[in-house]
């Protein structure tokens, strides 16, 4: 059992969505429902940069910039620093917001939401092309969380929290293929996820303190412990990939942690890839 040294104060509500990129400096992240992106820069301090009633999740873009996604759709924005443009808007219900995405070897981006009241099937999974064309992976989801892809690009890990597991499909001709159950255990409550460069799937567990990380043939690697209940993602970064940063949530608390909504980071031995970005 390994267990994570904290990063930050308590500065989000709901932290979401950790990712690394050079291009920004090193650590970004979301505080979700107050519509902030937040970076750690490297005297510790943390940026926020409002952009929206929803800020779900952050990736680069190959052209340079990042893409944000907002409460109904996405944001681009032609700087690491600048202000997000907002796209034409996915869905049209207030209801729905959207919830985590990641970026497939290729440039593509999913996207997927979740219903503020969490209700089944409430959800979809997104894909937008660097062009701009958007269709439906998953029309049947109710909390869509983590997504990432092998190192080959051969598999993609997903997780719809409220099944309890996550999944893994086959990737065929760059579309997602041959769903089925990748690994769960009793009382799960899968969130984000990260795979590193041997191929592990390093999923935040909600509700736990903890995150799991899973071999491709299923087998339990190691466990961090978080002194915050309620872990809602992971990846990996720093100079040479090796720190697992951890983010956390407040939300709905009735007691609320001292911890909950800190950022936290501890040390692996296997180190994870540069993010896939979005050529959009």
């Amino acid at each position: 059992m390994l267990r994570a040294e904290q990063v930050t104060d308590a500065v989000a509500y709901h932290g979401e969505g950790p990712c690394w990129s050079p291009t920004w400096g090193g650590l970004r992240w979301v505080d979700l429902l107050a519509g902030d992106l937040l970076t750690l820069r490297d005297d510790g301090d943390v940026e926020r940069l409002h952009v929206g009633d929803v800020a779900a999740f952050v990736r680069p873009r190959s052209r340079g910039g990042y893409v944000v996604g907002l409460e109904r759709g996405i944001a681009l924005a032609e700087s690491p620093d600048g202000e997000p443009t907002p796209m034409r808007e996915l869905w049209t219900d207030p209801g729905v917001r959207m919830n985590e995405g990641a970026c497939d070897p290729w440039g593509a981006l999913y996207a997927g939401s979740m219903a503020y009241d969490a209700h089944p099937g409430g959800a979809t999974l997104f894909r937008i092309t660097p062009g701009g064309d958007v269709d439906v992976v998953l029309d049947d989801v109710t909390i869509s969380n983590g997504l990432d892809f092998s190192p080959d690009g051969t598999r993609a890990y997903y997780d719809d929290t409220t099944t309890g597991r996550t999944d893994v499909f086959d990737v065929v001709d760059r579309r997602l293929t041959n769903r089925r159950p990748f690994f769960s255990r009793p009382g799960d409550h899968p969130d984000g996820l990260t795979v590193d460069s041997a191929g592990n799937v390093w999923v935040a567990l909600h509700g736990a303190g903890r995150v799991r990380c899973v071999s491709p043939a299923g087998e339990v690697l190691a466990e961090v412990e978080v002194p915050a209940h309620q872990t809602t993602a992971c990846t990996l970064g720093g100079p040479d990939l090796r720190d697992l940063y951890i983010t956390t949530s407040r939300e709905n608390l009735d007691d609320p942690e001292p911890e909950a909504g800190a950022l936290f980071r501890v040390r692996v031995d296997v180190p994870g890839r540069p993010v896939l970005p979005f050529g959009g």
